[in-house]
């Protein structure tokens, strides 16, 4: 074995006529590692900004309270969005597929546009009337990206004008009709469900329109429910639907005040159902009535809270709490930012919508259900007024995207729907109805033609 002081074993054939190493070759070798780590990082940064595919987002642009671009205007990122809007919708007309009409004005007509319009359920017809005007609507079916499939069925069924076993009925047929239904499995089909019971209200969802894609403010009905008809992955959280008089580009019904005339330190604006959280804080009020308010709502009579009301009682506190309802979405979470009042959420499952512009713990709160008592208004007092400005001036930013206009304005909800809609467009379509052959045709089960398929037809 050879020992430590053996001589050292040559591995080089032309070691023999190596340079001995100095100082000099030492700071030359040091002097080309260094300029080559700075040459590389530049060419590299500049090959990032010139040739990226899918460049990432502008750190420079994004805002304290979400994604905006240089007017301070929310944006969505291109990374999976694309980089403009580029979608064709077709509007189903409600003269089309027999049976739409029920879903819209019920059994015998009877239920009108205006009053479905009104109350936190008129997104389900602010949404089709803003598709039907929209520069992205298309009439040629084989055009289009998306098919949306028009109903009021929350205000119909609240007006007498279906029962949940019509309303079943109606939808079967509706769908039994729609060839392009069939030939997706529902997957390009748009369905608006604004209230908090969601899909629910067609008691077949789960067998028809499980595939399609659902807009609504309630992510979760596990309470009530064996399983919620929200499905992350496909279907899209939609704002509530605000009061038009507080929403109003121009001066709204009832302006916010100044902190330092607000009255209360939090308020609740709500009856109390029966629900946990709610008796907690109707409890709390009256522990602490100078710092909480809780008034008796009524909703009927002399005494009944009008609109002007609500939203008189709604600005007069820095922090608006919005506990869960019948259902885990409450439309007082928007209400919020049109009085400029700090909304706090108390409501453990809700989702909420365009979270991938919105950053919500920059302009709200979220406080655990479990914790409501004097704990959340001492944390509440401990908030300087100068944050409580700052979320609010957030907020104020991002509101916009809680207003139902038209798609020509650079800001609103259904700018936002368009965009969480372009992420969900598939341009293959296949279900377990649906075959092709080598020629590219679409055919059924029993090889007729996609074009010559006539209804009613068996649903996927």
């Amino acid at each position: 074995m050879a020992s430590l002081t053996s001589k050292p074993r040559n591995f080089g054939a032309y070691s023999h006529y190596a340079t001995p190493c100095t100082r000099t070759h030492q700071i030359g070798a040091l002097f080309l590692v260094v300029s080559t780590f700075f040459v590389t990082r530049l060419f590299d940064q500049w090959f990032s900004e010139s040739n990226s595919v899918t460049p990432a987002i502008d750190l420079r642009r994004t805002s304290s309270s979400g994604i905006t671009d240089d007017n301070g205007i929310p944006r969505w990122p291109e990374r999976g969005y694309g980089s403009h809007l580029s979608l064709k919708i077709y509007v189903y007309d409600e003269n089309e597929i027999d049976g739409l009409k029920e879903l819209m004005y019920g059994r015998d007509g009877s239920v009108k546009t205006t009053a479905c319009l009104k109350g936190q359920w008129g997104s389900q017809v602010k949404i089709h009337k803003l598709l039907l005007e929209s520069k992205f609507r298309t009439s040629k079916k084989d055009e289009a990206d998306l098919f949306f499939v028009p109903a009021y069925v929350k205000c119909v069924r609240m007006l007498g004008g279906l029962n949940d076993k019509e309303i079943n009925q109606t939808y079967v047929k509706v769908l039994s009709q729609m060839p392009y239904f069939r030939r997706s499995g529902g997957r390009d089909h748009i369905f608006v469900f604004p209230s908090g019971a969601g899909a629910h209200l067609f008691r077949s969802w789960s067998t028809f329109i499980n595939r399609s894609i659902i807009l609504t403010p309630e992510g979760d009905r596990t309470d009530k429910k064996d399983t919620t008809a929200f499905n992350t992955w496909k279907d899209i959280i939609i704002p509530g639907n605000v009061d038009d008089a507080m929403t109003k580009n121009g001066q709204p019904d009832v302006q916010p005040l100044p902190l330092s005339k607000r009255k209360y330190l939090a308020n609740y604006l709500g009856r109390a159902q029966g629900k946990a959280g709610r008796l907690k804080l109707i409890d709390l009020s009256k522990q602490y009535p100078d710092k909480l308010e809780c008034p008796d709502l009524k909703f009927s009579g002399t005494e009944k809270f009008g609109r002007t009301t609500y939203f008189e009682h709604l600005r007069n506190a820095k922090f608006c709490l919005a506990p869960r309802g019948e259902s885990s979405w409450t439309l007082r979470f928007y209400e919020s930012f049109f009085v400029e009042c700090v909304p706090v959420l108390l409501s453990d499952h809700a989702e909420l919508p365009f979270q991938n512009v919105i950053d919500y713990a920059q302009v709200s709160i979220k406080w655990p259900s479990t914790r409501i008592g004097a704990e959340l208004l001492d944390y509440l007092a401990s908030i300087p007024d100068r944050d409580i400005e700052g979320m609010i001036g957030r907020g104020r930013k991002i509101r916009c995207l809680f207003v139902y206009g038209p798609d020509s304005a650079p800001c609103n909800a259904v700018k936002g729907i368009l965009w969480e809609l372009q992420r969900k467009v598939r341009h293959f379509h296949q279900s377990t109805e649906t075959f092709w052959l080598h020629n590219g045709s679409f055919v059924n089960r029993e090889l007729v033609h996609f074009s010559s398929w006539r209804p009613p037809m068996s649903l996927p």
